[in-house]
């Protein structure tokens, strides 16, 4: 979507996503390189060097510097909220998504041994965005046409930190099919951490990603899980796998297996994470899935992982076969 609104014929938001791009490269090689020093699975899912259940998060202000340093720090865990409303919701969102992981997993934070959740607003002069490099969250403060403050949507939050649990199980390499996948798992996660946040099942959730941080040029929302390609006038995701774009960006391909979740979700009933959430999790942490995993090796894992845990003639199991049957990914 950058690359599109970088040739934009308004300078501004041409000139606002070109600066999005420069940031973004270097974030996405921070990350890359962290993913090679501690990427891999997990040993277990829950901590047992602590009791686990609580967050340990940790606010840092970046004072609109462009580094990747951490900054100053201006909340510690278990200290009074400041006067600063990015640091707020950043520490709110943190922990919002520490007790989706908790509450549903029992894993522990990103790590599944209580890593410290690390959170840097007011990042850059404007930044639309927001990123996981590896070891941190860095928020922006949107250029109020693209994107408002960043840390208003605890979606986002959730989609960024689970990067990291992505890193620390499957590790999947941020290009091709794999690199979407890693994208759709992260708005597959993002989403349940908003839905848990406002008490939404699957029918009162509006499914929209970035909805609360989008700014004019991109409403309603940045994507949108249940209709691909149709979240705002710029969305050039597909929806099945008829208009898969060869060597497309992560985040436009990333539309199909999210609306395969969907799908799966919505199929189910009741809340995303009673099962739709655990077979995709289950997915995520199989041994079999590799870095470069494809569309349909992911969803042949959770075909497996529903049948391994619900039974040979389960509703889930046939809603998963549904689900990516709805998208065209063989099974």
């Amino acid at each position: 979507m950058l690359d599109r609104l970088a040739r934009s014929d308004d300078p501004d938001l041409r000139a606002s996503a070109l600066d999005a791009l420069r940031i973004d490269a270097r974030f996405r090689i921070a990350r890359a390189e962290s993913a090679s020093r501690t990427g891999g699975r997990t040993t277990a899912p829950v901590t047992f060097a602590r009791i686990g259940g609580a967050p340990n998060r940790t606010i840092y202000d970046q004072e609109h510097g462009s580094s990747q340093t951490l900054g100053r720090v201006v909340r510690a865990e278990g200290q009074p909220e400041t006067d600063d409303i990015a640091a707020t919701e950043a520490y709110e969102g943190l922990g919002r998504t520490y007790e989706y992981y908790w509450s549903t997993f029992q894993r522990d934070s990103i790590d599944g041994q209580g890593r410290t959740l690390h959170g840097c607003v007011h990042q850059g002069e404007n930044y639309p965005n927001a990123f996981w490099d590896g070891r941190a969250m860095f928020f922006g403060d949107g250029d109020g046409q693209m994107l408002t403050r960043t840390t208003a949507g605890v979606d986002v939050i959730g989609h960024e930190l689970t990067h990291g649990v992505t890193q620390y199980e499957a590790n999947l390499v941020y290009s091709g099919q794999s690199g979407a996948l890693n994208e759709s798992v992260s708005d597959v996660f993002g989403i349940q951490v908003k839905q848990r946040a406002l008490g939404q099942d699957v029918t009162t959730s509006d499914w929209l990603i970035g909805a609360d941080i989008v700014g004019p040029a991109l409403q309603p929302a940045l994507r949108s899980m249940k209709d691909p390609g149709q979240a705002n006038p710029h969305d050039d995701q597909p929806a099945t796998m008829d208009d898969y774009v060869p060597g497309g960006d992560v985040h436009t391909n990333s539309g199909i297996p999210n609306r395969a979740f969907y799908v799966l979700a919505t199929t189910l009933g009741g809340n995303a994470w009673d099962a739709a959430g655990p077979i995709w999790y289950a997915a995520l942490r199989d041994a079999r899935l590799t870095p470069t995993a494809t569309f349909q090796e992911f969803a042949r894992l959770t075909l497996r992982n529903a049948l391994m845990i619900y039974g040979q003639t389960s509703s889930e199991a046939d809603a998963v076969r549904g689900s990516w049957e709805a998208v065209q990914v063989p099974l």
